[in-house]
């Protein structure tokens, strides 16, 4: 098990993480009826290291800019930049881990972990990156074993392995811990934190979960409904390891529920 250390967010001197800058990005699909437009005119700046979140209703865009960042496929307009380069095809600097783990089920785990370094010929001169990144999120024990044979929580942290075994710069979470139980999903958003502290990489989520934004993220970014606009930034002005009892944690959510509209409630 991963636990969080009393450490804040690693300095961008020193960080392994990448600059990523979204310029004026509008993205719009065609359909058989006609356009449909799901970004309209985003720009962001991650720092190296920094942990950012995008929150907002199901269906928003948010995961369309995922895919944009991870260079998937191309924005219909503006400029998407990695470290001051243009993003125009998927890379091994970019990892994405999606809400399904999609593990090959018959593939132990340490072989599935291996997958990246495999397909890119490196396994055999970096076969120890597999096991380091097994032991970061603490599957040592369960190398050996099939997908079948573990819980959620595991085949998830299995998935963050084998992004972490590329040794990213960015991580793009697009709803990892969505499938999983309730208090699974608690302890899996302490480990990914502990793992982003521990590998300094940045990291870009999507959630529509306002507590898991606020609780991991150091902004959140909060979009209204599409076609998709920023309608707010949110700095959580709080250091590693949170309190979810934190009075101030309260404040924020209730800060960012009336920017998305649901604060009567609160």
């Amino acid at each position: 098990m991963v636990t969080t250390t009393e450490i804040h967010a690693p300095a961008a001197a020193t960080t392994a993480g990448a600059r990523i800058d979204i310029r004026q990005v509008s993205h719009w699909f065609k359909l058989q009826q006609g356009v449909l437009q799901v970004l309209d005119d985003i720009s962001l700046t991650v720092e190296p290291g920094e942990f950012v979140a995008l929150l907002g209703p199901s269906g928003c865009g948010k995961s369309t800019l995922l895919r944009l960042v991870a260079g998937l496929e191309p924005a219909t307009a503006g400029d998407i930049l990695q470290d001051g380069q243009p993003i125009a095809r998927p890379d091994p600097s970019r990892i994405v881990v999606f809400q399904d783990p999609t593990l090959y089920p018959w593939r132990k785990v340490r072989d599935n972990v291996a997958l990246g370094l495999q397909a890119r010929g490196l396994l055999k001169r970096h076969r120890r990156r597999v096991d380091d990144a097994l032991a970061l999120v603490g599957l040592e024990e369960f190398a050996d074993a099939f997908p079948h044979q573990l819980s959620g929580g595991m085949a998830q942290r299995v998935a963050l392995a084998r992004a972490l075994v590329n040794d990213p710069q960015l991580l793009v979470l697009d709803e990892p811990l969505g499938k999983l139980d309730s208090l699974t999903r608690l302890a899996m958003q302490s480990e990914l934190v502990s793992l982003w502290q521990r590998q300094r990489f940045s990291a870009l989520l999507v959630t529509h979960d306002v507590e898991e934004a606020l609780f991991l993220a150091q902004r959140v970014i909060v979009f209204g409904q599409r076609t998709a606009a920023i309608r707010a930034e949110i700095r959580v002005d709080l250091p590693y390891p949170r309190h979810r009892g934190d009075a101030r944690l309260a404040e924020l959510r209730h800060e960012a529920l009336r920017h998305l509209g649901l604060d009567d409630s609160w």
